[in-house]
């Protein structure tokens, strides 16, 4: 998924970047108004973080002229501007969400996600022949359901966010076991086993990074670059 993001806080843009782009997704940034209304005529975004205090056109402009210009892009406003009024102005002026700074990286995540899916922007993720459904949670493989256990599927829809990068196995353990439950960390590696067995010969592969986690690849696997969730 393509986000563009528009923050003029240059260590702010930086760090969210890194830590987008961590985590799935493809970034595009930039700093000021005019040049965020160029990328987005140019680009097809599955959403727009936009700051308010921009230079040259601000994000409540840019924003306005997105929507007079029929861009039904999400768009979620980041800002330091917290108060009542400001939200009002910018959910009026067709903002899809508001998330005053500071914010947390995981409320972001998901809420830019949510955004996503009520645009129909994040229906599907695909790698070879496999195909995990956001709307009904369910797997296939060359068009024919899987029989996973929530577990498998929990597994594969975290490294099908991120396919050519690295997740820890600490983020999955997380994903595959939210309970609260008590597991021992090699947990995860008995349901990779089994997922690994299910998907054989279907074009995608889950690989080992030792000492880190595991990375899902198309065809033969990259050579690990150290990109971690």
């Amino acid at each position: 998924m393509k986000i563009l993001l528009v923050e003029d806080d240059f260590d702010l843009s930086g760090a969210l970047v890194r830590v987008l782009v961590r985590r799935g997704f493809e970034v595009m940034s930039c700093s000021d108004g005019v040049e965020a209304l160029k990328l987005a005529r140019h680009h097809n975004f599955a959403a727009i973080l936009l700051d308010l205090s921009i230079p040259g056109i601000d994000g409540l402009r840019v924003l306005q002229r997105l929507r007079d210009a029929d861009n039904a892009t999400p768009v979620m406003i980041l800002t330091a501007r917290g108060a009542v009024g400001d939200r009002v102005m910018g959910l009026n002026a067709g903002a899809d969400d508001y998330l005053a700074k500071p914010f947390d990286l995981d409320e972001l995540e998901a809420r830019l996600r949510a955004i996503i899916r009520r645009k129909g922007g994040d229906r599907e993720m695909r790698c070879g022949a496999l195909r995990y459904e956001q709307a009904s949670g369910a797997c296939f493989r060359d068009g024919k359901p899987l029989d996973l256990s929530p577990r498998e599927t929990a597994l594969l829809k975290a490294l099908m966010a991120q396919p050519g990068q690295g997740v820890a196995k600490e983020r999955l353990l997380a994903l595959v076991f939210p309970t609260g439950e008590v597991v021992q960390a090699d947990a995860i590696e008995v349901v990779v086993h089994r997922l690994r067995r299910k998907i054989a010969g279907s074009g995608a592969e889950i690989m080992t990074l030792r000492g880190v986690g595991y990375l899902l690849c198309e065809g033969a696997a990259p050579a690990p670059a150290g990109n971690m969730a």
